[in-house]
């Protein structure tokens, strides 16, 4: 591992939105958000699945609103819940404009899905009247029938331009607070279209590749398109869309930020994938330590290496590292500690990465009650 090796991605310079208290655009952090599945008129079913996307770090909740009942639910929902909420709604301006009074965050909408165009203008006017910002989201999957025809199939030129007929009514209506995305399931179609609007509007854009697929398999799409966006500075908040708990879509967002080193949240584990050199059995103790691990949002790099082969090099770089012999060897802050019998080790690992997580709040504790004027 080559923790000091320095990476520089020139981030994409955009205007700033706020959705709720959460800054998007600018030098804002790249946000983590995901989307319900519940039935949002299941008031409790919906909040409490919110609830544990909050708990696992998401920064933006999406609900989808598309009748007057589930835009009265999205209200009781939104007074139990302290995260932001994006409401996504399509077609009946007249859902946009309930929500807007019921406290949305932020109202997904295509402006030239609402129909006439003063109906465009109420919600547009009701978001500046409530401080909502607007999110444009372009599908690979519901483009316009006539950009449909005019292109024979999804391309990227097709999604940026059916973004910029969007994006063209609220410039014509003076409303620039407004993100955009431009998804498709098709990796390389979503690059080149997020590639190609990014030198031509200031608003902030949203990631993601859209239906990526099963939690592996999506997984594995998102990292590649989203990290080659993010990696050339494009992107100012992201979702993994999985056909898989939500849960499991904040996680691999923020793995995804974290091999790139945009944003650190919770433990890094560096783990060898196991060979016949390893002293103990890599696999379960690492997926027991994910298990167990999952409630620290604090960053942390911890190595767990099976041999002594690559194990000191990788251990003396993390904070917390295990490496494999007769007996093991635990390091702390790149120094050996003590060792560490099979049967112990991820009990030992838990508290020793427990108590350097405590060490590390304190001492943000103390510098915060420091006077500036003590310090020199």
């Amino acid at each position: 591992m080559m923790e000091n090796t320095t990476v520089n991605i020139q981030r994409r310079k955009s205007r700033q939105i706020m959705v709720g208290n959460v800054a998007v655009g600018g030098d804002a952090p790249i946000a983590v958000q995901s989307m319900t599945n519940t039935e949002t008129t299941d008031v409790a079913a919906t909040v409490a699945q919110i609830q544990a996307l909050q708990k696992v770090g998401a920064d933006i909740v999406r609900v989808s609103v598309p009748t007057m009942d589930a835009a009265e639910a999205f209200g009781k929902i939104k007074q139990q819940v302290s995260i932001p909420l994006v409401a996504d709604i399509h077609f009946d301006y007249k859902i946009a404009l309930r929500v807007a009074e019921l406290g949305v965050d932020c109202l997904r909408i295509n402006p030239g899905n609402i129909g006439r165009e003063e109906r465009v203008r109420a919600v547009v006017d009701s978001a500046r009247d409530h401080g909502i910002p607007i999110r444009i989201g372009v599908n690979a999957g519901s483009l316009e029938k006539e950009l449909q025809k005019k292109y024979g199939e999804p391309t990227p030129e097709a999604l940026v331009e059916s973004a910029l007929r969007h994006i063209d009514i609220l410039d014509r209506l003076n409303y620039p607070d407004f993100k955009v995305s431009l998804k498709a399931s098709d990796v390389f179609m979503t690059v080149h279209a997020y590639r190609i609007l990014a030198q031509q509007i200031e608003q902030p854009l949203h990631l993601g590749i859209t239906e990526a697929g099963g939690l592996r398999s999506g997984s594995v799409k998102s990292a590649i398109g989203l990290g080659m966006l993010l990696s050339e500075g494009i992107g100012d908040t992201i979702r993994v869309s999985l056909a898989a708990d939500p849960v499991e879509e904040i996680k691999v967002g923020f793995d995804i930020l974290k091999s790139l080193r945009i944003r650190s949240k919770g433990v890094n584990l560096i783990a060898c994938p196991s060979c016949s050199r390893q002293q103990f059995d890599v696999i379960s103790t690492v997926n027991a330590l994910e298990a167990r691990l999952e409630d620290i949002t604090e960053p942390m790099d911890v190595a767990v290496i099976g041999c002594v082969v690559n194990g000191p090099g990788e251990a003396k770089e993390a904070a917390i590292g295990l490496t494999g012999g007769t007996p093991n060897l635990l390091y702390v802050d790149g120094k050996p500690n003590h060792k560490v019998e099979n049967e112990a080790l991820v009990d030992e690992l838990e508290q020793q990465i427990r108590k350097r997580i405590e060490i590390q709040k304190q001492q943000k504790s103390n510098i915060k009650t420091i006077p500036i004027k003590d310090i020199s």
